[in-house]
């Protein structure tokens, strides 16, 4: 399996695209807070959906696509403090998150089921 051919891979290089959009007007005094932390937790899930595919194992494969999910977790939260600090107006990100953690649970799915 290669990440760049994986749907759950290139929507979540497009949202760490939008990540970065909505986070370049925040507070200065934010950038080695809240601004880096959501660009990290963004980054992170293409990039374990990567290491992921990258490893010999389908079990091991699983396993970065938990980090995956967990880290969209985190990036929803995150923007949710960030909106409640009026950093961010209501944002479509929430949808985007939606739609990769749904891709890559399809894609833990398929793993789970393949061994």
């Amino acid at each position: 399996m290669y990440h760049k051919d994986l749907e759950a891979w290139k929507k979540s290089i497009e949202l760490v695209m939008k990540v970065y959009c909505e986070t370049k007007n925040f507070p200065q005094e934010e950038k080695y807070g809240l601004t880096n932390q959501i660009r990290r937790a963004a980054v992170s899930v293409p990039s374990n959906i990567a290491e992921g595919c990258a490893r010999g194992s389908d079990k091991e494969n699983a396993r970065f696509i938990d980090i995956a999910l967990g880290s969209l977790a985190e990036l929803e939260t995150q923007l949710i403090i960030a909106e409640r600090l009026n950093y961010i107006k209501q944002t479509s990100l929430y949808n985007d998150i939606n739609t990769v953690s749904a891709l890559i649970s399809g894609l833990k799915k398929y793993l789970n089921q393949k061994s």
